[in-house]
């Protein structure tokens, strides 16, 4: 099947506005990379993109969760999405921080996880609960609130928040994949 054509394509230079040339060099200072993915649709508005960014930074690098729960949120919001791009920068680091790879493959697949460790499991039953039903248990609630702290519970939303709204970003401008990526995640089971 044919990739949709990208709506929000790399602007050219000479049509940068100076508050997007501004938000260019914010980026570059902070990431120390140039902009890609979800910051080229995001660059129409370079305050949004710099503060999203921001965001970024925090949630991404200094969070309270370690990698491996971080990028277990990233997975299950890209899985939630069908957001190919994200899981396409996500799983490989998620691999890498240590999340079993029969995990990443039930999340894929849009199943729930067998074997997952305490804290990856409290993590699954928070982002599940608050994704079905907009709302989180007493009990849900507790069990995170006891293993992460109100910080961790409050930077697990933050993820999953952050990284919702990238794949709401690149699913309305069709992102595409890296060239010679491919599709990891088919449309989510509803």
């Amino acid at each position: 099947m044919a990739q949709a054509q990208d709506r929000m394509p790399p602007l050219s230079p000479e049509r940068l506005t100076d508050a997007q040339k501004q938000a260019i060099d914010a980026f570059k200072t902070a990431r120390s990379a140039d902009i890609s993915g979800p910051f080229v649709p995001l660059l129409r508005s370079p305050e949004v993109m710099t503060r999203a960014r921001a965001m970024g930074d925090y949630l991404r690098f200094r969070s309270t969760l370690p990698p491996r729960l971080s990028e277990f949120v990233i997975l299950i919001t890209s899985r939630r999405w069908t957001q190919n791009y994200e899981w396409n920068a996500h799983e490989p680091l998620a691999r890498r921080a240590g999340l079993k790879p029969e995990i990443i493959a039930a999340i894929a697949e849009g199943r729930r996880p067998a074997g997952m460790a305490n804290d990856e499991e409290i993590l699954y039953n928070l982002l599940d609960e608050l994704q079905q039903n907009q709302s989180v248990s007493d009990a849900t609630y507790a069990r995170a609130v006891e293993t992460f702290g109100e910080p961790g519970v409050i930077d697990t939303i933050g993820i999953t928040g952050y990284y919702t709204l990238l794949a709401m970003v690149m699913n309305t401008a069709r992102t595409p994949l890296p060239d010679g990526a491919k599709p990891a995640l088919a449309p989510f089971p509803r």
